[in-house]
């Protein structure tokens, strides 16, 4: 008897303090867990994008070396797209993919614990290269080799990190993929799905698909290294190109990786304060998948200058001009579902009108390098820095802000500090263009990036980017502020946080879509 009471008692027992966080198999916490982090490697990539811009502020090498400037590019990159993007996203899946299809938690709860904590272990590993013998890995955040095949063990712990950061996606998307099709409410048909869910639905099959190429280009890297193979040695019969070409297969989606949730987040948040239902259901829905299958199509328009076929890069130019169909789809019904809606302009909606501003200007410059003889003008200069920086941070990391703001009432229980949260935006918002538009500027006349030194007749553009740069990173410290001061406190949520906000003297006849709270459509 006693044993089956203390069985009871064990079966009941939730660990509290630290072996909480450590043992969870709780859907919400791990969600937190995946943002927690995603902030903390937001900062310290942060931090390592204003050692870049201060050694840019003037001509001249004035602060770090240049061997230390490419290991803050490429630490920069890898930190910031595996560290922060990532996880920031697979954070607001599982925090919000169980409740909106009425699922009472992740299918595989204890896969999920797992998949968060091999993390940390695989960032003390990256970051820990760069206190190795020679300095961190200095070959771009791509590895290319033969680069990457001479630098010393920080590339090997690079590469370790790597396969980690890969094995936790994997597992992470098969996880949704699973919850997804077998866990929905009665009723939830896959039509019915909020279109977050969608999108990480199809996000967690690039990944699956992807990953294991990146692992397999590190691989051959490490056995080129270490084994004596010459995959990519000419000397040995090997071929660099070949590197890139495997690289990019998993790069080109893996952009789509980053940039399809911040879609599915947008496309939840325009309808609340439009108060109107998402404009063409269906047809986003088939945007998203169509987008998802051409970007494994598109990969070597990294690669016009490498010396491909005419007719490989025609074939490329045309599958990446493509891929603005779909997107194109997607923008028009945003604006569709904003038209002569009853909008209100809180901080959430702010935050996804923007990312539709500027995510479009960033998708417009990706036109312009997708077109192949312009590329070889554009090919490794600043114009390719500001065309990412405009789908990565105004499409993805802003989109994340947004969210954040936007589900942290119903994470929290409290309203945060509407007036600091617009501070937040437009600091973000102006800083960021004050960064990253005049780089376009230093493109289109020349200037190459990832060297720590320039010509005379780019300082004026370089110090705006410099200004703008410290101007959105110090920014950032008022977000940590009001999520921790949301966390901590504050003015209680409403049941339907945004159904009817504050300063509205009237209500509108067409709420907000159901799948915005967690209440789930009555079955009938």
């Amino acid at each position: 008897m006693a044993t089956a009471e203390a069985a009871h008692h064990e079966e009941h027992h939730h660990p509290s303090g630290i072996m909480r966080w450590i043992t969870t198999t709780n859907h919400k916490d791990i969600g937190t867990l995946y943002l927690s982090f995603s902030l903390m490697m937001f900062m310290v990539g942060g931090a390592m994008a204003l050692v870049i811009r201060a050694e840019l502020f003037q001509p001249g090498l004035q602060i770090v070396d240049p061997h230390f400037f490419n290991q803050m590019t490429t630490m920069h990159a890898l930190v910031m797209i595996f560290g922060a993007i990532m996880p920031g996203f697979v954070g607001f899946a599982n925090w919000m993919i169980p409740m909106m299809i009425g699922a009472p938690d992740m299918a595989l709860p204890r896969l999920n614990n797992w998949s968060f904590w091999i993390l940390p272990f695989a960032f003390t590993m990256l970051l820990g290269s760069l206190f190795a013998p020679g300095g961190g890995p200095a070959s771009g955040w791509t590895l290319y080799a033969p680069l990457s095949i001479q630098g010393g063990m920080s590339v090997d712990m690079t590469i370790l990190a790597v396969h980690m950061m890969g094995i936790s996606s994997v597992l992470g998307a098969i996880n949704i993929v699973v919850t997804v099709f077998n866990m929905r409410a009665p009723g939830m048909t896959l039509m019915k799905m909020p279109l977050f869910v969608w999108t990480w639905l199809i996000t967690a099959y690039l990944l699956i698909a992807v990953m294991p190429v990146l692992a397999g280009a590190v691989t051959m890297l490490l056995t080129d290294r270490h084994f004596g193979t010459a995959f990519f040695d000419p000397a040995g019969g090997g071929d660099p190109v070949m590197f890139q070409h495997i690289f990019w297969f998993f790069g080109h989606p893996e952009v789509y990786v980053m940039i399809l949730p911040a879609f599915g987040i947008i496309s939840e948040i325009i309808p609340t304060f439009a108060r109107k239902p998402l404009f063409g259901y269906a047809s986003m829905v088939l945007a998203v998948a169509g987008i998802a299958f051409l970007s494994f199509i598109v990969w070597a328009h990294h690669m016009f200058t490498v010396g491909m076929p005419l007719i490989g890069e025609l074939f490329f130019m045309y599958a990446t001009m493509l891929i603005a169909v779909p997107t194109g789809v997607k923008v028009f019904n945003w604006v569709a579902t904003m038209w002569r809606g009853s909008m209100t302009f809180e901080t959430p909606m702010l935050f996804a009108i923007s990312v539709v501003v500027l995510f479009t200007i960033g998708g417009l410059s990706g036109l312009m390098l997708a077109i192949t003889p312009a590329d070889f003008q554009y090919h490794d200069t600043y114009f390719v820095v500001a065309h990412f920086h405009y789908v990565l941070f105004s499409g993805a990391a802003m989109a994340m802000m947004g969210g954040a703001y936007y589900w942290l009432p119903k994470w929290t229980g409290h309203m945060y500090d509407e007036k600091l949260g617009k501070l937040h935006f437009w600091l973000t918002a102006i800083f960021f263009n004050i960064t990253f538009f005049p780089q376009h500027f230093l493109g289109l006349a020349g200037m190459p990036r990832r060297i720590p030194d320039y010509a005379l007749q780019f300082t004026e553009f370089n110090v705006m980017s410099s200004i703008g740069a410290f101007g959105l990173g110090f920014s950032q410290l008022l977000l940590v502020y009001v999520v921790v001061k949301c966390v901590r406190g504050g003015e209680k949520a409403s049941a339907e946080v945004w159904d009817n906000p504050k300063g509205l003297e009237w209500t509108v006849p067409s709420p907000a879509p159901y799948h915005t709270f967690e209440t789930p459509p009555q079955v009938r």
